[in-house]
């Protein structure tokens, strides 16, 4: 990890908690095979472990105390698979359409040894109506208007989206506001986290589902 000395090993085992060896190797396999593969950019790499696998921590301190979460687009499984190694008594379940992308998690899955990871290679659309979680979690998938219809579907009753997003997040609630009604949303909350802080701001998007689970 070529950032690793910016973020001394305390800070970093006080974030990812039981999680920590295990971030370490999967942020070794990123680095080996991550640009081959196509899953993180070349300029990616460099900063690999404190913008992908910390900042995908973040997420962890907003999920539920128990249930099941999906990872909409999980890609490279980030933030999925962090928050997997950080939350071994969640079910955590991995949506991503592409094949290559399966079969990197997939391997993953196994050279972590994570029992709690289940895989579907789906769109999230075709899990509408057959499967309900406490949280659906995604990072770097698609805008706002976009996502919430993507992805409120799959929330119980209880559930609630959680987004990481950069410096339009509020921008993107004002346009996503028809789609938030449709869909039976809450009142949407920004979660501000200077996760080292170092003033990088960490931006998640919480909308919990309003009232009753709505028609979909």
């Amino acid at each position: 990890m070529t950032d690793w000395e910016i973020t001394a090993e305390e800070q970093s085992k006080r974030i990812l908690g039981f999680g920590f060896a295990g971030a370490v190797r999967f942020a070794e396999l990123l680095a080996e095979h991550g640009e081959e593969r196509g899953l993180i950019g070349p300029r990616e790499l460099p900063r690999l472990w404190t913008r992908h696998v910390l900042n995908s921590a973040v997420v962890a301190r907003f999920l539920p105390k128990t249930g099941a979460v999906a990872d909409v687009g999980s890609g490279a499984g980030l933030p999925g698979v962090v928050l997997a190694l950080m939350r071994a008594d969640l079910e955590i379940h991995l949506i991503e359409p592409m094949e290559r992308r399966i079969q990197w998690l997939d391997e993953v899955r196994d050279e972590l040894d994570l029992d709690n990871v289940t895989l579907h290679q789906v769109r999230a659309e075709e899990l509408h109506g057959r499967i309900r979680f406490a949280a659906v979690t995604a990072r770097a998938v698609a805008a706002m208007k976009k996502l919430v219809p993507m992805t409120m579907p799959l929330l119980g009753a209880d559930g609630k989206l959680l987004a990481q997003k950069g410096r339009r997040a509020a921008d993107e609630l004002a346009d996503a506001r028809k789609a938030l009604r449709a869909a039976g949303a809450g009142e949407p909350t920004i979660h501000e986290v200077d996760l080292l802080d170092d003033g990088e701001i960490t931006r998640i998007v919480e909308v919990p589902v309003r009232g009753k689970q709505r028609r979909v």
